[in-house]
């Protein structure tokens, strides 16, 4: 009897134990006003406004940013500090870029124990974290974050160490799960909604920057390089003399005497001239806006033609063209090698088994965003990956088909608004920057209004693309192996003649400003604009 009793208080508590080890340690789902659970700082910098507010298209309420272009911070304090020594932790969260992120973070802070008398209040950006998760994005900078903050028990200071290779952040403005799952034997794996991103060690120095655990030695920061020091592997060799037939002045080219004038070359055709069918505004006003004159065009006699205008012998290398003499290098009989400073033990050098993690005792978001729309919601840490899973299953995924099938009706009623679909508006942005590449520019009037017929006609999608296919292989034909003169580049329908003044006022910008506005001219060759005589 006593033995069955035991048996059952046994299986009691195996089953009390089970039930609080399924509890999350904390969970944090925003379905009440987070008023009175979370402490906005008290700082001046951070002027953002937290709100309580639904997710676009759902019942399901979260944490909102609710202003661009502001600094933001709240913190919530834990009953009790999380220890990370110890078996597995699990730190997820759900956030849902609803306006997009193009420059800004939407991590979480999990915050180490603050000194005694320390005010939630006083939580900003100098708060000491020990690890720093989830998405940020600005510039070339597109990662979820993963930083460890590890105390070097040699000096006492605390290290950065960030996660290398880090899984980019999606691009869309769907809800998203970030999780981090920190195990015993010292890995740690990032999951983006359910999956599988990247998997690290604490203890590799492939994995982390700097390594948690330092290099055995250093550079010594006294050794100096001796004066005498040789680091060149070849030299000039000093018996070496040039020979008495090495013309230096010789020209890299010399007209070619022996060509020829093209058949049927138009000498007194301009390359250029007035626009026939050009008439002068109604509104021009010569004395505002001086003497008008027809803009310009591409002669076209010149284009059945070898060529127009004055007529000059081509240029071709010259045989005896050297260029300066160098004398030949030898091997440096002095070499020693590149330098380095002698290696010495490094001071800051300790070994570990595992990471000495500090504890959680907050959790914080302390950010800067351009972007309003973030909705932070279910930040959970748990020492149990199913119960993370579960909390995934049962509160994202819902919301997020949702979101899926949403977007995917918007994509569709696009289509059919515009007669495009996301498909090929990215062939035709495509299409548009290779209509910008050098070698195309004497075609690219006509290549652009392909693409726009194209773009009107969501049939023709394929025909443009043949169409621009073969542009591109006849203008490779002629380069490789000749032909006629190519067709010039197209010029704006107008020139504008501006006075000598202007244009060395324009001559003193940067050349950044002098290449756009080359660029402006190519792109505005297709609309007729007022030209000016100046005299």
């Amino acid at each position: 009897m006593m033995g069955g009793r035991a048996l059952l208080l046994l299986l009691v508590s195996a089953l009390l134990v089970q039930i609080r080890a399924s509890d999350p340690l904390l969970y944090e789902s925003f379905d009440e006003d987070f008023k009175g659970r979370w402490v906005v700082s008290g700082k001046g910098e951070y002027q953002g406004v937290w709100k309580h507010a639904k997710s676009d298209g759902h019942e399901d309420y979260g944490l909102l940013v609710s202003e661009p272009a502001r600094k933001y911070a709240i913190i919530k304090e834990l009953d009790e500090p999380v220890t990370l020594k110890d078996g597995t932790t699990v730190l997820q969260f759900e956030v849902r870029l609803q306006n997009g992120l193009e420059c800004g973070g939407a991590y979480l802070k999990y915050i180490r124990p603050q000194e005694a008398g320390w005010d939630a209040k006083e939580f900003d950006n100098e708060t000491p974290y020990t690890i720093m998760f989830g998405p940020d994005k600005c510039g070339s900078t597109n990662k979820v974050h993963f930083i460890l903050k590890h105390k070097n028990p040699k000096t006492g200071k605390y290290v950065e160490h960030h996660l290398k290779s880090p899984p980019s952040v999606p691009y869309d403005k769907l809800s998203h799960v970030y999780t981090a799952i920190l195990k015993p034997n010292n890995e740690v794996t990032i999951l983006v909604d359910g999956e599988k991103k990247k998997e690290a060690n604490f203890l590799s120095a492939d994995d982390f920057e700097p390594a948690l655990i330092p290099s055995k030695t250093i550079p010594d920061p006294d050794d100096k390089k001796p004066e005498d020091w040789d680091e060149r592997a070849k030299i000039p060799d000093p018996d070496a003399v040039k020979p008495d037939d090495w013309d230096e002045d010789a020209p890299m080219e010399i007209v070619d005497e022996e060509a020829t004038k093209p058949e049927g070359w138009l000498d007194d055709e301009p390359e250029e001239i007035d626009d026939p069918e050009a008439t002068k505004p109604e509104d021009w006003d010569d004395e505002e806006d001086g003497e008008w004159e027809a803009p310009k065009i591409d002669n076209p006699k010149c284009e059945e033609a070898p060529g127009c205008g004055e007529w000059k012998k081509p240029m071709k290398a010259n045989p005896a063209y050297k260029g300066k003499w160098h004398a030949p290098l030898i091997d440096n009989p002095n070499y020693k090698g590149i330098w380095k400073p002698q290696e010495i033990p490094n001071p800051e050098y300790f070994e570990l088994d595992k990471p000495d993690f500090d504890p959680i005792a907050a959790v914080g978001i302390e950010i800067w965003t351009m972007q309003d729309g973030i909705l932070f919601d279910n930040v959970l840490i748990a020492d149990d990956e199913k119960v993370a899973k579960s909390i995934l299953e049962e509160t994202w995924k819902p919301k997020y088909q949702v979101e899926k099938e949403k977007e995917k009706a918007e994509e569709a009623a696009a289509a059919g608004a515009d007669g495009l679909s996301d498909f090929q508006k990215k062939i035709f942005d495509v299409l548009y920057k290779v209509a910008d590449v050098p070698f195309l520019a004497p075609y690219k009037s006509k290549i652009i209004d392909v693409i726009e017929k194209g773009e009107k006609q969501p049939n023709l999608t394929i025909g443009v693309l043949v169409s621009i296919a073969v542009v591109i292989v006849t203008v490779l034909f002629k380069i490789l192996f000749g032909g006629k003169k190519p067709v010039a580049p197209v010029k704006p329908a107008t020139e504008v003649k501006k006075p000598k003044a202007t244009t060395e006022t324009a001559d003193a910008g940067s050349s950044g400003d002098k290449e756009e506005n080359e660029d402006e001219k190519e792109e505005t060759a297709a609309p007729r604009r007022r030209s000016r005589r100046v005299d």
